[in-house]
């Protein structure tokens, strides 16, 4: 997911080595690209889950470029971009780090609601090792409130 967030710049750059001058937040920017990839792959038939996991990194990046003063395009054959809560902000703004804690708050929300469906590092199973006997009763009580 992290190379996906990242992956309409850098494809920009790989567009620019090619040669073919390119704007930025342009072609490599399409919300409806992105948003169409991340179903697609979602949906589809998928190699343990790696090309939805970078389509919707990629969807994530432009929402969140989205939020900012220049938009993205909507489609190929928009004239017009897409901004979400106006285009008020500034990369590198306060709230930009404000949205990203509180989408970070949510993740482990749904993890901790979705409950243990595989190996999820950094979220432990504290009752769960108590009861299976892994761990005693004494490190169970240390960490059983424990989010993190």
């Amino acid at each position: 997911m992290v190379i996906g967030a990242t992956a309409p710049d850098w494809m920009e750059w790989l567009v620019k080595l090619t040669g073919r001058h390119i704007k930025h937040r342009g072609v490599t920017h399409i919300l409806t690209h992105w948003l169409a990839a991340a179903l697609a792959t979602t949906f589809l038939f998928d190699f343990h889950g790696i090309a939805a996991a970078f389509a919707w990194g990629g969807f994530s990046h432009i929402l969140t470029d989205a939020m900012t003063v220049s938009g993205v395009p909507f489609t190929p054959y928009s004239d017009r971009r897409f901004h979400l809560f106006g285009g008020r902000f500034r990369t590198g703004d306060p709230v930009e780090y404000g949205i990203s804690f509180v989408v970070v708050v949510l993740c482990i929300m749904l993890m901790k609601l979705i409950g243990d469906t595989g190996f999820m590092p950094f979220f432990y199973d504290w009752a769960g090792y108590y009861g299976n006997g892994v761990i005693d009763a004494y490190e169970w009580k240390q960490n059983r409130f424990r989010i993190l």
